[in-house]
């Protein structure tokens, strides 16, 4: 299954998308934030035009995993996406991906000067393989990818047994993620 990542910003959003083996996510652009509903149809132009089945949307949590303003923000415009798109969402913690997509940058020989054209869709490619990711290091039962494992594991039940914290779900809030 394809899948598209935002890296939902104030004035841009980045957008990667996986190939259809879940396996590797690639930049694909970034989109201007000029006003919501643009920003929301060029979103859903992507979407339709990866023929994505899901869609990740980073999201910013402070450093101690709490949810603050920009969180709060990305949250009301996931929301707004939801409205406009039948494909369903997750919400990924994004915490570190764009001080990861400037590292990847810088250690590709990309200049500054282009590298910050190319941060925000790289920093939803490092969302994006960061959520692709978790499947292998956990097994795929352990990840919601359907509305009633979204309930199952929002109630802190994991498919494979075990402690859950912090793991986004499909169309809902932060579900608990496994601890290390």
């Amino acid at each position: 299954m394809v899948i598209l990542a935002l890296d939902v910003g104030l004035a841009r959003i980045g957008v990667a998308v996986s190939d259809a083996t879940e396996t590797l996510a690639t930049p694909r652009g970034m989109i201007r934030r000029t006003s919501a509903t643009r920003a929301l149809d060029a979103i859903a132009r992507a979407i339709a035009e990866a023929r994505a089945e899901l869609v990740v949307v980073g999201l910013p949590l402070s450093l101690d995993g709490s949810v603050g303003p920009q969180a709060q923000a990305v949250q009301a415009f996931t929301d707004r996406l939801r409205r406009c798109v039948d494909t369903p969402i997750v919400l990924w913690d994004e915490r570190y991906s764009t001080l990861e997509a400037a590292d990847a940058l810088r250690a590709a020989g990309v200049r500054p000067e282009r590298a910050r054209a190319r941060l925000d869709a790289a920093a939803a490619a490092v969302i994006l393989q960061n959520y692709l990711d978790r499947p292998r290091e956990l097994g795929e039962s352990d990840l919601p990818r359907s509305s009633s494992d979204s309930a199952r594991l929002a109630g802190g039940e994991s498919a494979a047994g075990g402690d859950l914290t912090n793991q986004a779900t499909p169309n809902g809030p932060l579900a608990p993620r496994r601890r290390r």
